[in-house]
């Protein structure tokens, strides 16, 4: 599992080895020169502010490094729980009908189910958000909460949230990801699809769980 100052750890371990300090690091990865700095690490609420995706994907390309080798010698993994991921007993709709996996109550019982394990809450990649206006509807209603994942990989068809570099976040649907565009849907057709640029994208969550 990573942690907020174990990446940024690793990114100053990346600089170290190639005779840079962070902002070098930065020019030669083609991202703005204070990007990397110390100040940029923390926000002004205090919260501590994670390097992007697409910063890191720069880092790794300008270095030559694989992703495997940067967090290893930089030391960005943490110490895991012993403690083992929650599970849910986990059953396919079309065998649900056959006799013995449920009690008369409705609770899982006898043989033949599978799990399927939670993400802890522990995990700092984890959080949830309130959802607002009426874009996602039906699905989605405002007040509705999510819980996103910012370290799933994300893939077409997904419900994300999305961070635009100039500060707009929102939920939609992932219809089109390429190197350079991202195109997004809403599930209220009164909202017509959006697309950007991959470089006016800070960040992309997988919505992994709603309340209703």
């Amino acid at each position: 599992m990573l942690s907020h100052s174990a990446i940024w750890d690793a990114i100053d371990a990346a600089a170290r080895r190639h005779g840079l300090s962070p902002s070098g690091l930065a020019k030669v990865a083609g991202l703005d020169p204070t990007a990397l700095n110390p100040s940029k690490r923390i926000s002004k609420d205090g919260r501590g502010r994670w390097p992007s995706t697409e910063s890191l994907a720069k880092i790794l390309e300008a270095t030559g490094e694989s992703f495997n080798d940067f967090i290893a010698m930089g030391g960005a993994f943490i110490q895991a729980s012993s403690r083992p991921a929650p599970a849910l007993p986990l059953l396919g709709l079309a065998q649900a009908g056959a006799g013995g996996f449920f009690d008369p109550a409705g609770f899982p019982t006898g043989d033949g189910w599978d799990e399927v394990h939670l993400p802890s809450p522990g995990d700092p990649g984890i959080y949830a958000l309130e959802v607002t206006g009426d874009s996602m509807l039906p699905l989605y209603r405002d007040g509705d909460r999510v819980v996103v994942s910012i370290t799933e990989q994300v893939r077409r068809g997904d419900r994300v949230v999305v961070k635009t570099r100039d500060g707009e976040v929102m939920a939609k649907v992932l219809a089109r990801q390429t190197a350079n565009v991202i195109e997004l849907h809403s599930l209220n057709p009164l909202h017509p699809p959006r697309l950007f640029d991959m470089k006016d994208v800070e960040w992309i969550a997988r919505i992994i769980w709603a309340s209703q």
